[in-house]
């Protein structure tokens, strides 16, 4: 059965890099057969407001229900986004915040601190992208965006990271740099679909 790869481009503008590297590494699912759901974070229309989990959270709206519903067809994911303040723009963080919340991504366990993961058995890829040298957010900052993505959100949920890339100096790279960069996301793809 072909893999069903959900790719969510978490950029809030409709053209950057970010769109680039996720239209190789979706030619690259597909041409190895993969089934893909895309969604792009700027066409998403949602309220930002967020007080917190609990019985009086609003709604959903339909393009976080339908956000939800791309995660649980999947068998894989690939988020990319770009690196902004060591972490995904606000925008992004707020659809974690709005969607990602308890009783679909994770249920607390009724004592004690310990919790269900809701979405174990997925794999995900990530891509960053980044005016920050990888090199130096490694060894001064520690890479806090790549933690908190592969620990705090994906893991949390029992979402498994096969492949997190941080591509960067964005900023200063040439046409050949970014050319490798796009192969790099297609075999990514490629290797995603198997």
């Amino acid at each position: 059965m072909p893999q069903k790869i959900f790719i969510w481009v978490a950029h809030p503008r409709e053209t950057s890099f970010c769109s680039a590297l996720a239209d190789a590494y979706q030619a690259g699912a597909e041409e190895r057969g993969a089934n893909i759901r895309r969604i792009e974070l700027h066409a998403m229309r949602f309220a930002l407001d967020f007080e917190g989990y609990g019985k009086d959270m609003p709604a959903l709206e339909p393009d976080l229900l339908t956000w939800q519903e791309a995660i649980t067809w999947a068998d894989h994911l690939l988020i990319v986004h770009p690196y902004w303040w060591g972490s995904m723009p606000a925008q992004a963080k707020a659809v974690l915040n709005r969607a990602l919340i308890p009783g679909f991504g994770f249920r607390y366990h009724k004592r004690g601190v310990f919790w269900d993961k809701l979405l174990t058995g997925r794999t995900a890829d990530a891509i960053i992208t980044s005016d920050t040298p990888p090199w130096y957010d490694t060894l001064v900052y520690r890479k806090p965006g790549r933690r908190v993505l592969r620990n705090q959100v994906l893991g949390f949920c029992g979402i498994k990271m096969r492949k997190l890339v941080q591509l960067g100096t964005v900023k200063t790279a040439d046409e050949a740099k970014r050319a490798r960069w796009i192969a790099r996301a297609r075999e990514m793809g490629r290797s995603a679909a198997l």
